[in-house]
C-alpha cells in the first residue's frame, strides 16, 4: 500500500516537472513568469529549493522504514526554524505570491512534524507531504529563475 502511495506521489510530483508545452516544431512555449535575480539571490532561493527537496526524501525513506520520530525530525528540518533570513533587496524581488507559496511550505513542513509526533500515523504524513509538495509544483509552474548581471 504505502508502494502505491509513494509511486503515486512522485508521479504526481514529477509529470508536470518534465511536460513541456511545445509550439509549433517541437520548441518549448515558456509561460513561466521571470524572476530576475542576480547570482547570489538565485544561489539563496536554490539553497532553499534544496532544503525542501532534502526534506521531502528524508520523510519519504523515514516512512517507508516506519519511523514517525524520523519523520518528524526531518519535517521540522523544513519548518519555519529554518526559514533562512531573506535579504531585504532580494524579497522586494520576489513576487508576493511565491512569498506566500514558500511561507506555506515551511508551515506546512511543521504541520507534518507536529503531527508525526502526535498521531504517529504514515499515511497522514504523506497526505501531508503531498499538500506541502503541491506548493513546490505551483511555485515551479509559475516561476523561473533568470539570472541578470545586477
Amino acid at each position: 500500500m504505502r508502494f502505491r502511495i509513494l509511486s503515486v506521489l512522485l508521479a504526481l510530483i514529477a509529470t508536470p516537472l518534465f511536460a513541456a508545452d511545445h509550439a509549433h516544431h517541437g520548441k518549448p512555449l515558456e509561460q513561466r513568469q521571470a524572476i530576475r535575480l542576480n547570482a547570489e539571490e538565485k544561489a539563496h532561493i536554490h539553497t532553499e529549493m534544496r532544503l525542501f527537496l532534502a526534506v521531502s526524501q528524508k520523510i519519504v525513506a523515514a516512512v517507508a522504514g516506519n519511523d514517525m520520530k524520523r519523520v518528524a525530525e526531518a519535517a521540522r528540518e523544513g519548518g519555519m526554524a529554518a526559514a533562512h533570513d531573506v535579504p531585504a533587496n532580494l524579497r522586494k524581488k520576489l513576487p508576493l505570491e511565491f512569498k506566500k507559496l514558500g511561507h506555506a511550505t515551511h508551515m506546512g513542513f511543521d504541520d507534518l512534524a507536529r503531527d508525526a509526533d502526535s498521531l504517529g500515523d504514515a499515511n497522514h504524513a504523506l497526505k501531508q507531504l503531498g499538500q506541502v509538495m503541491g506548493n513546490c509544483v505551483s511555485c515551479h509552474a509559475l516561476y523561473r529563475i533568470e539570472t541578470s548581471k545586477r
